[in-house]
């Protein structure tokens, strides 16, 4: 089974690697750099005494008195110089004394210090000197040992060649490897420490964002996390609280459905169970044989008959909200005549004044609109008192509204909230047994449906405010 580190695991790992990368970088390039900048030094150091060499070299041979060959007068001035690791004289000129053995491409050592009298030399780096009067340079491996080697003509065809060891300058690179690698090692350390601190913290946040993950699936919707800082596991913060946040009101809402549900359930029993009832009373009435009775009984059945296809109508009209299915068809049209005629309808019996101000042409379905002020008005009748006064505002500029107030006791103010909810009746609306519940509810859905709403105050009784657009879906100031 493949291993698969866990996140501390995996920060620590990554903090450790990304330092051991970033250290063994710098390391590399200042141990290049320190290198370069050594040989450069010891070059510079090695062409300077070597430079100075040659002419001191060619002024002895030039002012000693020539008792002898000036392969001996340089090997005795060499004798003296300190600080050389090596040295040795080529001669291609017979008039200067003992000439070079050439053999193989290599020229032989004429005198030298110890070890290298013997040695041999490259021919193309003598040469060079031969051919172009000048130093040449180059690194060579002697007795095991890597030495600079440098070549200066001191008088025609006699050639100084002098070597420097590089032994202190190795020792003291070694010593820099060292040094770097032990501070290297150090900032390993340091990063895995520093690693595991980071990754201990980020694990205690992220195991405290799992158990609160675990919590709110448990159904502790209150739960929420901490905020600190600004940065991602912050952010992650936040949006766990806003997604609890939503996830809560969004049980909440789920409940309160339920709840309605429930309720819809039971009302819509109680609804038809008291109909279905008195039906049921009527239809064994009619085999009465007294004639009163029977009309009586075939009165009673109309009127349930009628009340149930209301109620079952008023609920199919609901179950087309819930669907999205309900049909909308707007034209234009004078609101205040569709108002009046609503009121007609409605209560033909009763005293409501109809008054009429601004501009109240609109663009609506006039069945839907007809459907609000027709069941608004019936409300008024009946959970408030007459008189009931109705009124068409058209003064705004792009919206209409449509009042209706009673004279009754007004809105209960725990009843304000869910007045437009399915169902839902005061104590004074249950004493009317032909009511649904379901009035306001569909007014307010098919309010909703032409970008308007109902609003509910009390004055000197209940007052309900239908405000529709007057053709598009602006919200009213």
């Amino acid at each position: 089974m493949k291993w698969q580190p866990g996140l501390r695991a995996s920060i620590a790992l990554t903090v450790v690697l990304v330092t051991f990368v970033a250290t063994g970088a710098v390391a590399l390039v200042t141990y290049r750099l320190q290198v370069g900048a050594t040989l450069d030094r010891f070059s510079a150091s090695a062409n300077a005494g070597f430079d100075s060499d040659v002419q001191q070299a060619h002024q002895f041979t030039v002012k000693t008195p020539t008792v002898s060959s000036k392969v001996d007068q340089i090997a005795d001035y060499m004798k003296g110089r300190l600080g050389l690791s090596g040295w040795a004289v080529v001669n291609l000129n017979g008039r200067a004394g003992q000439v070079s053995d050439f053999e193989g491409g290599r020229y032989s050592s004429v005198a030298g210090s110890p070890g290298m009298e013997d040695q041999w030399w490259p021919g193309w780096l003598i040469d060079q000197n031969r051919q172009w009067p000048r130093k040449a340079t180059t690194w060579a491996e002697i007795h095991g040992d890597t030495r600079l080697v440098l070549v200066g003509e001191i008088s025609p065809d006699v050639m100084l060649v002098e070597t420097y060891t590089t032994k202190k300058l190795d020792a003291e690179l070694a010593q820099l490897r060292r040094q770097l690698l032990v501070v290297a090692i150090v900032v390993v350390l340091l990063g895995a420490g520093a690693g595991l601190l980071a990754a201990r913290r980020i694990q205690r946040r992220v195991r405290i964002a799992a158990e609160a993950a675990r919590r709110l699936g448990s159904g502790a919707l209150d739960t929420r996390l901490p905020v600190h800082g600004r940065d991602e596991l912050a952010d992650l913060a936040t949006s766990f609280n806003s997604m609890a946040q939503r996830l809560s009101e969004s049980i909440d809402q789920l409940r309160r459905k339920d709840e309605q549900q429930r309720q819809f359930v039971a009302d819509v029993a109680h609804d038809l169970r008291t109909p279905l009832a008195s039906m049921l009373a009527a239809t064994e009435s009619l085999n009465s044989p007294s004639e009163d009775d029977r009309e009586r009984s075939t009165e009673l059945l109309g009127t349930q008959v009628r009340r149930l296809s209301t109620l079952v109508e008023d609920l199919l009209e609901m179950s087309r909200f819930d669907a999205g299915a309900a049909d909308f068809r707007p034209e234009q049209l004078d609101l205040t005549a569709l108002v009046a005629d609503a009121v007609d309808l409605s209560a033909p019996e009763a005293s409501i004044s109809v008054e009429s101000k601004g501009n109240v042409h609109v663009v609506g379905d006039p069945r839907r609109l007809h459907t609000i002020v027709r069941n608004l008005v019936t409300n008024a009748l009946r959970h408030g008192d007459e008189p009931v006064t109705v009124t068409v505002d058209g003064t705004g500029p792009g919206w209409v509204r449509v009042i209706v107030a009673d004279s009754g006791p007004g809105l209960a103010e725990d009843l304000a909230p869910y007045v437009f909810d399915r169902f839902v009746r005061g104590d004074r609306a249950r004493q009317h047994t032909e009511g649904s519940g379901l009035g306001l509810a569909i007014a307010y859905e098919n309010a909703v449906l032409h970008g308007g709403r109902i609003d509910v105050s009390n004055a000197e009784g209940a007052v309900f405010t239908l405000i529709i657009p007057r053709g598009t879906t602006n919200s009213p100031d």
